[in-house]
């Protein structure tokens, strides 16, 4: 499938004046993409993982908040600086927030960081707040690349206290202008970012643990 800008226009409804109706041109489905799971973010989570793999913590991941683009299922585009587009014929099997929540679950899941991970809606000790601000493909050069920034808070699950918070950005360029290339760049930035924060995680539920292990 060839990767085209949707441009949102109105169209003209032919009118058949002899029947009195107007006959609307029927759409063919689009496609559905899900973001590919990664076997080198697998292996490498859960290698880094091990050190901690005994913690009693348990996480809950909030589904992140985002606008009013970002929270649907269209795959956004930006083809100019100024333009802002969905591709034509493609979305996400689900809408975006649920989209990255599921990654954020599953890798973190595989980093055996915590006790547990779950949704938010499960028992916790340690809550991640988000809000996702950029979840598009850029064009740079005719090329197209997926880009990812999302802004984290880590809270107490009881208390909302924040104990800290981070803004993470990943980008991965698309080998071709086809969307199934598109989507693949999509997944590599996922990957870089469920690793960033894994990263960042450890740090600071590190802290916490010895804080509470010290009083």
């Amino acid at each position: 499938m060839s990767m085209r800008p949707f441009f949102v226009t109105l169209t003209s409804l032919v009118l058949l004046t002899s029947a009195g109706c107007s006959i609307l041109p029927e759409n063919d489905p689009p496609s559905l993409y899900r973001l590919p799971s990664s076997e080198r973010s697998s292996s490498e989570s859960s290698h880094h993982g091990t050190a901690s793999s005994t913690s009693t913590q348990r996480l809950g991941v909030a589904t992140p908040e985002a606008g009013y683009l970002l929270s649907s299922n269209r795959i956004v585009v930006y083809p100019e600086n100024t333009r802002v587009n969905v591709y034509e014929g493609a979305r996400w099997h689900e809408d975006t927030p649920d989209l990255i929540q599921a990654r954020l679950i599953e890798g973190l899941q595989q980093s055996t960081l915590f006790a547990s991970v779950g949704s938010d809606h499960l028992p916790s000790d340690l809550l991640l707040l988000s809000e996702l601000r950029h979840f598009q493909s850029e064009y740079d050069n005719g090329r197209p690349r997926a880009v990812i920034q999302i802004d984290v808070q880590l809270v107490e699950a009881d208390s909302r206290a924040p104990l800290a918070s981070e803004s993470f950005r990943t980008t991965s360029q698309a080998s071709n202008v086809e969307i199934p290339a598109v989507v693949d760049a999509f997944g590599r930035a996922s990957d870089a970012l469920v690793e960033q924060l894994t990263a960042w995680l450890a740090e600071h539920s590190n802290t916490r643990s010895a804080r509470l292990t010290s009083g």
